[in-house]
Order: C-alpha cells, then sequence, then structure tokens
C-alpha cells in the first residue's frame, strides 16, 4: 500500500473554498474533493472551475492511494468537470 501521495492530499483531506455564485454572486462553500454544489441563495449548479489535472488521472496506483470510494467520488466529479467544458 502507498503510504502518501501528496498529489492526493486535497482528495484524502478536503478543505473546503469559498467562490461567488455565477448567478446571484452569493459566497458558495465547495470542497475540494467536490466539482459541484447547489447555491444556498438561489438554488443554481455552482461547478468548480478548476480543470487541472492531478495525477489520479495517470497513476496507476490512483485506486489504492485514495480507496475505492473517493476515486469513484474522484471519477464521478470528472465527468461533471466534462459536461461543463462544452
Amino acid at each position: 500500500m502507498i503510504l502518501s501521495c501528496p498529489g492526493a492530499d486535497k482528495f484524502k483531506r478536503p478543505e473546503p473554498n469559498y467562490i461567488s455564485c455565477p448567478y446571484c454572486s452569493a459566497e458558495v462553500e465547495i470542497w475540494t474533493d467536490e466539482a459541484i454544489v447547489k447555491c444556498p441563495k438561489c438554488k443554481s449548479d455552482v461547478v468548480r472551475e478548476n480543470k487541472q489535472q492531478s495525477c489520479l488521472d495517470w497513476c496507476k496506483f490512483a485506486k489504492e492511494c485514495l480507496g475505492e470510494q473517493a476515486y469513484m467520488k474522484y471519477l464521478k466529479n470528472k465527468s461533471v468537470d466534462k459536461i461543463n467544458q462544452k
């Protein structure tokens, strides 16, 4: 088992970020392991604009490194990113 990978830290130990809702400008809390959240004010879907690649995209140990549940959440978030890039 892999003990530590700095590239996966934001998924193993998520932290909150705060962004403005593009629809109503309210402050929205979105965690580093999330791709999409509901705005608490206008209830619109707010998508993280961070499209950076991660080692999880290419590392053959990604699933083992994160654990299956967190890895599946990462893949789900990536699919949200791809839909919103179009």
